[in-house]
């Protein structure tokens, strides 16, 4: 199998493939993996189902060990496909706390960074 990333690529039912999809994708095409789901008062305002995770967002985990918790989007790794949220921490063997990465299918998006005005444009563009 290739290593190389294919913009040619069909959809595959080999679990393999996708994820060497994933893996092997440019950052512009993972940009499209690091999008969460509204919660259900956002989903009814702007009318769309989910939105690309910014920096500043508040978000709440509704999978994994850090279920149940809300913070505020502090980095997002797009080489890993990860986000950062603020108050997640876990603590090493040495004692020392680091933030935990969480894949962006977990998060459920409570309320949105609108300084930006590109993503101002990005939500008014999907509600109509």
């Amino acid at each position: 199998m290739k290593k190389k990333f294919s913009i040619k690529w069909k959809s595959s039912k080999q679990v393999r493939k996708q994820r060497k999809y994933r893996y092997n994708a440019p950052l512009h095409a993972k940009q499209k993996f690091v999008h969460a789901h509204l919660s259900k008062e956002l989903r009814k305002k702007y009318k769309t189902r989910n939105l690309g995770l910014r920096k500043g967002d508040k978000v709440k985990v509704v999978r994994g060990q850090f279920r149940k918790h809300t913070g505020n989007v502090e980095r997002i790794d797009l080489k890993k496909t990860k986000v950062y949220v603020s108050g997640i921490e876990v603590t090493k063997k040495d004692g020392s706390k680091t933030t935990y990465p969480i894949d962006p299918s977990n998060l459920v998006i409570t309320e949105l960074n609108l300084d930006d005005k590109l993503r101002q444009k990005i939500i008014e563009r999907k509600t109509k």
